[in-house]
């Protein structure tokens, strides 16, 4: 199976990967997805073996042609071919010219597109709703803390650090252990979220842990506050109540599922003023993300308690 893409991406296509065992439930399972994300592609319990894998290169693979080959990357010919060049005995993609399967939507939602590419490929049942992870079996370095996370890919999915920084203050000022995550590239943007919001540099997250210490921490947090990016999946495949921040997408395509707590609340809360039309990769501010209040963030933040 191939999707060596980012975190989110990972995470939105642990319900097929499940799908694929159930339908080859005999078989070993290799999922082939980036060296970074290999420790917490190995927190599912579908996957046998993790293949480290760059985004359209070939596959370091010396094992005989497999069986099933799954494209779990993208709808064209370019990942299509990386997958074929495994030559197995049956290939599963999305229809482009050269390998037939089911037509590629648009507009469909990032998890049930590739629950259908399973399901119709294979002939079983996807459940979109199975999205939760294993817990990393190392300590979280905090634990009950509400997380802030400020970073995202790009610049147009970045929710203003001075808006980040109120909250963090609200929430501080609310008895919480306020906690700033992040990774290395994004040390200097927690901490002038954490600064913003009066608090010390044992707050700041960003740098200090790794892939697997990030996913403890937001395992066991009590709430967690970002943007359109991982660590949103994160909260959502440990049930972890989440307040997300879209801009440029909609959450229609990438948002987290729809899920009440022990007590009835939204486990999940999606903030969005979109048409959808902005650009996800964009270097500016989105404006849709612009149009998202503090005061809003904040009224989200206290529906959790």
């Amino acid at each position: 199976m191939l999707r060596p893409l980012g975190l989110g991406d990972l995470l939105t296509g642990v319900p097929a990967i499940r799908a694929v065992r159930a339908a080859v439930p005999d078989h070993r399972l290799v999922l082939a997805t980036t060296a970074s994300l290999a420790p917490l592609a190995r927190l599912v319990d579908a996957v046998d073996e993790v293949l480290p894998a760059g985004e359209l290169e070939p596959l370091d693979w010396s094992g005989p042609p497999p069986e099933l080959a799954v494209d779990l990357h993208g709808k064209g010919p370019a990942s299509h071919r990386i997958v074929a060049d495994l030559r197995p005995a049956r290939l599963l993609t999305f229809d482009s010219p050269g390998y037939p399967g089911p037509r590629w939507y648009a507009d469909e939602h990032e998890v049930a597109r590739w629950c259908r590419l399973v399901g119709e490929g294979l002939g079983v049942e996807a459940d979109p709703d199975a999205l939760d992870l294993a817990v990393p079996p190392v300590p979280a370095p905090v634990r009950d803390a509400a997380v802030v996370h400020p970073g995202a890919a790009y610049p147009g999915r970045r929710w203003p650090p001075d808006r980040f920084a109120a909250v963090a203050r609200h929430l501080a000022d609310a008895g919480h252990d306020v906690r700033i995550t992040g990774g290395p590239a994004e040390v200097e943007l927690a901490q002038a979220v954490a600064a913003g919001a009066g608090l010390g540099p044992d707050a700041v997250l960003a740098g200090r842990t790794t892939s697997m210490e990030l996913a403890a921490v937001v395992a066991a947090a009590r709430v967690v506050v970002c943007g359109d990016t991982g660590v949103a999946h994160l909260a959502t495949a440990y049930r972890r109540p989440s307040v997300v921040l879209f801009g440029p997408v909609s959450p229609a395509l990438w948002g987290p599922p729809a899920r009440t707590g022990s007590d009835g609340r939204a486990l999940h809360v999606v903030l969005w003023h979109g048409d959808g039309a902005g650009d996800p990769w964009g270097t500016e501010l989105d404006p849709a993300l612009a149009r998202i209040t503090v005061d809003e963030v904040l009224a989200a933040v206290n529906a959790h308690g």
